[in-house]
């Protein structure tokens, strides 16, 4: 009988397996699919190459302004898929965890198939392999949601952008949040006619308020036709250019029509095929597995990390999740959850957040807030990127930071460097006071942390008091 037992390949599961392999357990890694699973192989990685080429195609058509005269950019759809797997071979070879997983004699079973519980301690695999382990982490991840409604099967998904052989004229995407904004974001750099219909009030509905206005209204700027609170999808059908989608507005039955429909409403726990109930672990209504802070399920010998949770689809929470599942799973419940999750995405503009939204942070504290455009900023002016802000959120007592929000140009990197603000307990004094390098993307965090120190001084000075209190 081996210690751990880690099924799934993908980011949870890669470093749930090195680091209980570390700490000396006995520890047997099963992937259903390719060793990295989506996150190298249909996710993270090949869409952010689609989105550099999005990006790239941008930058071209402003060189005129920079005295760089060249012909309009022309895309070769089949080539640029050829480049997204060459990077995806790149991304998978070269990275270390495999030889490290090696080393530390993590037992690898790659395409095993579909794992599931004979019992409480014994798991088998499509392809035969039967393991038995005192433990066992749950690193199932998730797949793609579609509506349960007819026609759905005519629908695409991210995944399927894969075998499309040219660009879609016309493009509708049903569901706006992550991964449906990075298809719409994409596809219209790319040419298509891009329709984006979100049913709850506003797109992004996760993020904070400001930024789910500015991103529409870029979108909307790019050509992007934005619908929210649209209703609900009652059909879909085959229409003589493509497809229609059949929806309801307010009781009113309406049509859209486009020659692809990508429906990206969330995704679904690869944990139905797993026989959970087998080894005791339950489930929510969801289909989701439940666990707590040290990501323990229902069963104590059992734990989970990563999408299978629904906690967070990304791979960012994957990794933590997998390192603090492990390090329970071998050490005992010593390590919770880290509170501090930065988040974003690569569309245009980008747009990224950690902490609380500005909304949450009022319900629970006294907050002082302040935005700084990118249109009074340098480094956005000089590449020519002014849309966006980025907004401080901080305790006016206690002048820690609550949170971060950023729409404009470098959104993604500016966020990390504001969630290492926010680990290390700094108050936003100390960060408009850390000398960033000039001309860059993240000064703009300490140009933000000033006005908020500034917008207390100004306060303190009215009421006469020291403005730091």
């Amino acid at each position: 009988m081996t210690d751990v037992v880690v099924i799934g390949g993908g980011p949870a599961g890669i470093v749930s397996a090195h680091r209980a392999a570390a700490l000396g357990a006995r520890t047997v890694l099963v992937t259903r699919d390719e060793f990295g699973g989506m996150a190298a192989n249909d996710g993270p990685v090949p869409v952010r190459t689609l989105a550099h080429a999005a990006r790239l195609i941008r930058e071209t058509r402003q060189l005129g302004r920079y005295g760089i005269t060249v012909g309009e950019p022309t895309l070769d759809y089949p080539k640029l898929l050829q480049r997204v797997r060459e990077v995806v071979q790149d991304v998978t070879s070269r990275t270390a965890l495999r030889e490290d997983l090696e080393r530390l004699g993590v037992e690898v079973h790659e395409q095993a198939g579909t794992a599931r519980f004979l019992d409480a301690h014994t798991i088998e695999t499509d392809s035969g392999f039967r393991c038995e382990s005192e433990r066992a982490i749950l690193c199932a991840g998730a797949s793609t949601r579609r509506l349960p409604v007819d026609g759905s099967e005519l629908t695409a998904t991210h995944s399927d952008v894969w075998g499309l052989t040219s660009i879609p004229r016309s493009l509708i995407v049903v569901g706006a949040g992550a991964t449906g904004m990075q298809v719409a974001s994409i596809f219209a750099a790319f040419g298509s006619e891009v329709a984006l219909f979100e049913a709850a009030p506003r797109i992004l509905p996760g993020e904070d308020e400001d930024v789910s206005s500015a991103v529409a209204g870029a979108y909307r700027q790019a050509g992007i036709t934005v619908n929210e609170g649209f209703g609900s999808v009652e059909r879909f059908e085959k229409a003589p250019d493509g497809l229609r989608m059949v929806y309801s507005d307010q009781g009113v039955s309406r049509i859209a029509e486009a020659s692809l429909i990508v429906v990206a409403i969330g995704f679904r726990a690869d944990a139905a095929a797993l026989n959970l109930s087998a080894a005791g672990v339950e489930t929510d209504r969801r289909g989701y597995v439940v666990v707590d802070d040290h990501l323990r399920t229902s069963a104590p010998h059992v734990y989970a990390a990563g999408d299978v949770t629904g906690r967070s689809m990304l791979a960012s929470q994957a990794v933590s999740d997998g390192y603090v599942a492990a390090s329970n799973a071998v050490l005992g419940d010593a390590v919770t959850v880290p509170g501090v999750l930065p988040v974003g995405s690569f569309t245009d503009p980008e747009y990224a957040q950690v902490g609380l939204t500005e909304s949450a942070a009022r319900l629970r504290h006294e907050v002082v807030v302040a935005t700084f455009p990118f249109d009074s900023f340098a480094r956005s002016l000089i590449d020519g990127r002014p849309t966006g802000f980025c907004k401080v959120v901080a305790d006016r007592q206690t002048r820690q930071i609550l949170g971060c929000h950023v729409v404009g140009e470098r959104a993604v990197e500016i966020v990390q460097v504001a969630a290492v603000a926010m680990v290390a307990g700094m108050r936003f004094e100390d960060l408009a006071k850390t000398p960033l390098s000039f001309p860059t993307y993240v000064g703009v965090l300490a140009r933000a942390a000033h006005l908020a120190v500034r917008q207390l001084d100004d306060e303190s000075r009215w009421l006469g008091t020291s403005p730091l209190g």
